[in-house]
């Protein structure tokens, strides 16, 4: 049992991994079928001419399409694939000259896909480098002696441009271009481009000097506006101010008990804001009021000299 499970397994794995890619070889080989991919076609030639196009993607009885000579086509003629995909192609910096003489350079992106095989295989040995210089030379010829301010500006008309001008031609090669875009417009003299660098700077230095003076005037333009604003509010509320307190002292005045009260408040914040000394005597001891004064009194006062007149001399008085 096991003996026969090893043998079907050992003729199923050279059975899928070996006769079988060799006979589909084999087949292939003598024109038996064909498999074309999507996007590429087969061009089948013999002794120099086209047998058969196939261009639909998918599995082929080359017997029906050839008829006879499908056994011999790998053999003694040839089978092409051609990719008929969508490619693209950048050309870079392409030389033009503008109406004011400034040399500029052009990017252009285009795309291409082969729409005839046939004329794609023999009417151009080279069909993608002459689309390329059939694009290059309509860039230049179509875009020349254009406005520089145009040139910087008007892409979608330049593409159009070129695109007519390369369409025509490209068919005949079997080529058939797609979306053209006019990518990049640059300068290709460096002289050139630092002297445009030195005056887009200089300006910008300008602008903004200019833009700076202009924000220290505003500055200084509010700044004096709120200045006298300020300076007539303050004038005014100093020249209301002693009517105002007039006004309230007249109020007070007419009842004595708030006019002493008051006074006396304010002259107890002025001993408090003058952080002067105080001694506090109680009330009833003359003598201890007379003692304090005689200590103080001498200290305070200047020295008197011998020769000074006495008119001249200061008069001590004692604080009862």
């Amino acid at each position: 049992m096991i003996e026969e499970f090893f043998t079907g397994f050992a003729l199923t794995f050279f059975g899928c991994f070996f006769a079988v890619p060799i006979f589909l070889w084999f087949a292939r080989a003598f024109g038996i079928y064909a498999i074309v991919r999507e996007g590429h076609c087969h061009v089948y030639v013999l002794f120099g001419k086209v047998l058969a196009v196939l261009k639909e993607p998918g599995f082929y009885f080359l017997p029906f399409h050839l008829g006879y000579q499908a056994p011999v086509i790998y053999l003694l003629g040839n089978c092409y694939d051609v990719d008929m995909r969508i490619d693209q192609e950048y050309l870079r910096s392409q030389p033009v000259n503008s109406e004011e003489g400034a040399p500029m350079g052009i990017g252009i992106w285009y795309e291409m896909f082969v729409t005839d095989p046939v004329a794609f295989l023999f009417k151009n040995a080279d069909p993608r480098g002459s689309l390329a210089t059939n694009v290059c030379s309509a860039t230049i010829r179509c875009l020349s002696n254009m406005k520089l301010s145009d040139m910087l500006e008007e892409r979608h008309e330049m593409t159009q441009k070129v695109r007519q001008e390369v369409s025509a031609q490209s068919s005949d090669w079997g080529y058939k271009v797609g979306s053209v875009y006019i990518r990049k417009v640059h300068f290709r003299d460096a002289r050139m481009i630092k002297q445009i660098e030195e005056k887009v700077v200089n300006r910008l230095r300008q602008v903004t000097s200019a833009i700076k003076q202009d924000g220290v005037n505003q500055v200084s333009i509010i700044t004096s506006t709120a200045e006298n604003q300020a300076a007539a509010e303050f004038a005014v509320a100093a020249a209301v101010r002693p009517k105002i307190v007039g006004e309230a002292l007249r109020e007070i005045s007419q009842d004595p008990e708030i006019s002493s009260a008051l006074f006396e408040i304010l002259e107890a914040q002025k001993l408090v804001e003058g952080q002067a000394r105080i001694t506090m005597i109680p009330a009833g001891t003359p003598l201890l009021r007379e003692l304090l004064a005689s200590q103080t009194l001498p200290s305070s006062l200047p020295a008197e000299s011998p020769g000074a007149p006495a008119a001249d001399r200061p008069t001590r008085r004692s604080s009862r």
